[in-house]
């Protein structure tokens, strides 16, 4: 091999390489714990809204990023349903530099998850005999920012 057919070589394998592996759908539940009573009530509930995202290695170069939602609908102090879904995607991130990684699994994963999380956060919703609660859209760069400038304040 010649030392140009060597350095393409090495020069390919250090190449980035981000790639999605799989979309799935890891966990969901639905709670109506005051049904049927409560489905007859004629207020309108409040609802609250929390987002998480996890991201963990799951092999050298392979990660899992997960977007977790949480639904709460309430009649005063009565839940009307509790949603929580977790979508999942297994990505194949290799050769980025070590500063880069976080801001890919913390922006870049999760705005390719997000959309099917909110499909299936809507999906159970209509499905148990409710109006779809559509997720709003997420700028996951600024949540990223705020995470970390949140992180760096605790250090100090």
């Amino acid at each position: 091999m010649t030392d140009t057919a060597a350095n393409a070589v090495n020069t390919e394998n250090l190449a980035p390489v981000f790639q999605i592996q799989r979309v799935y759908l890891k966990e969901t539940s639905l709670e109506q714990p005051n049904s049927p009573a409560i489905l007859i009530e004629q207020q309108q509930p409040s609802v609250d809204i929390q987002l998480g995202v996890e991201a963990t290695p799951v092999a050298e170069g392979v990660f899992e990023v997960c977007v977790t939602a949480t639904v709460h609908t309430k009649i005063g102090d009565k839940t009307v349903f509790l949603v929580e879904c977790k979508q999942g995607g297994i990505f194949e991130i290799r050769n980025l530099p070590e500063d880069q990684m976080g801001p890919v699994m913390g922006i870049a994963c999760p705005q390719i998850v997000y959309p099917y999380l909110r499909a299936s956060v809507a999906d159970l919703i209509t499905r148990a005999g409710f109006p779809p609660v559509h997720l709003a859209e997420i700028n996951f760069q600024a949540m990223y920012e705020q995470q970390q400038a949140q992180a760096a304040a605790t250090q100090q």
